[in-house]
């Protein structure tokens, strides 16, 4: 029998960025790590690894990453703003919570580059001050306007931004599940779903899972208040 090889593309979220030294956190962090020296792909077989090191979290599906087993062949292709964007890749991950009745996954991943960390924590840093912005400016127009926006990859292209309104909100016990006009492709499960207005970037879970035969889209179950 021939081997075969399929490749499954997906979106997701970066989060949680974090810097170590020694095993220590670094500027202002909050996340502890049970390593003491770098565990990148790189690192993990040398005699040298580095003594500095980031973290960070990613929020996907389910389907795009189910356990560690698929976590070992899966690779993260950060900053693909565009078709000629460099190739930046992270090819070292675990996964640290994965909820398969909700479509939830939460991986982490590390990277002893210092171009590459740096820049994350500053795109962190800068959306979660923004994002606090856009809260403010949205939140009188939310039960009218109800906007919504996805950034994703789909087909495992450059990145796109739709826009489009969220419809129906299912209770789910104490989370919930989102519909919505907001376009997607194959390749943009574990977007998040962004809500103008509506949830706190800091424990919402709202990502892409797939689409209803009616044409609308729906999220995975997370948390969510409007």
């Amino acid at each position: 029998m021939s081997k075969r090889s399929n490749l499954r593309t997906g979106s997701g979220r970066v989060r949680d960025v974090n810097k170590y030294q020694d095993g220590e956190i670094q500027d202002g962090g909050y996340v502890l790590t049970r390593y003491k020296k770098c565990w990148c792909r790189k690192c993990e077989g040398s005699v040298s690894p580095s003594n500095v090191w980031w973290e960070f979290d990613v929020s996907t599906a389910t389907h795009v990453v189910f356990d560690d087993i698929e976590a070992v062949h899966t690779t993260l292709r950060l900053f693909y703003d565009k078709y000629e964007s460099p190739v930046v890749n992270v090819d070292k991950v675990s996964v640290v919570d994965v909820k398969i009745k909700y479509d939830l996954c939460c991986l982490k991943c590390v990277t002893c580059d210092k171009n590459v960390g740096n820049i994350l924590m500053e795109m962190f840093k800068n959306f979660k001050n923004n994002w606090g912005k856009v809260w403010n400016n949205y939140i009188d127009s939310r039960p009218k306007h109800k906007l919504n926006f996805i950034v994703s990859h789909p087909h495992g292209c450059s990145k796109q931004v739709s826009v489009g309104q969220w419809k129906d909100k299912l209770e789910v016990g104490r989370r919930c599940q989102l519909t919505y006009t907001t376009c997607t492709c194959p390749g943009s499960s574990g977007a998040y779903v962004h809500c103008l207005g509506c949830e706190d970037w800091t424990w919402s879970e709202l990502v892409h899972s797939g689409s209803l035969k009616s044409g609308l889209n729906y999220s995975a179950v997370g948390y969510f208040h409007c």
